[in-house]
C-alpha cells in the first residue's frame, strides 16, 4: 500500500508561482512512476508531469516551459513548481504514483489562478 499526501495549493493572481508537494508513505521504499495530473471542472483527468519508469521526465505541451517537476528519492516526495500561472491551469491537482503496477492517488488539493 501508497498513500500519497499532496501540499501547497492555493489561490494566486495570473503571472503568479506556486509549488505542490506529494509526500509518498506506507510500503513503497523507492517509486519509479511518479507525477502530477489535474482535472478541471466539467473535464477528464489530464497529466501534467511525471517520472516515467527509467527517470525520464514527461510534461504536457500546455505547462512546458512554465512547469517543473522535481523528486527526493530519499523521502518519495515529488514537486511541482508551477510558474507563470494561467486561468486556465485552475483545477484540482492529484499526485499520481504507479507501484509494482498498482496506480495510487491523492485526495487533490485545489489550485485556483484568478484573472
Amino acid at each position: 500500500q501508497v498513500q500519497l499526501v499532496e501540499s501547497g495549493g492555493g489561490l494566486v493572481q495570473a503571472g503568479g508561482s506556486l509549488r505542490l508537494s506529494c509526500a509518498a508513505s506506507g510500503s513503497a521504499s523507492s517509486i519509479n512512476v511518479m507525477g502530477w495530473y489535474r482535472q478541471a471542472l466539467g473535464k477528464r483527468r489530464e497529466m501534467v508531469a511525471l517520472f516515467t519508469s527509467g527517470n525520464s521526465l514527461v510534461y504536457a505541451d500546455d505547462v512546458k516551459g512554465r512547469f517543473r517537476i522535481s523528486r527526493d528519492n530519499a523521502t518519495n516526495t515529488v514537486y511541482l513548481q508551477m510558474n507563470s500561472l494561467k486561468p486556465e491551469d485552475t483545477g484540482v491537482y492529484y499526485c499520481h504514483a504507479n507501484y509494482r503496477g498498482s496506480n495510487y492517488w491523492g485526495q487533490g488539493t485545489q489550485v485556483t489562478v484568478s484573472s
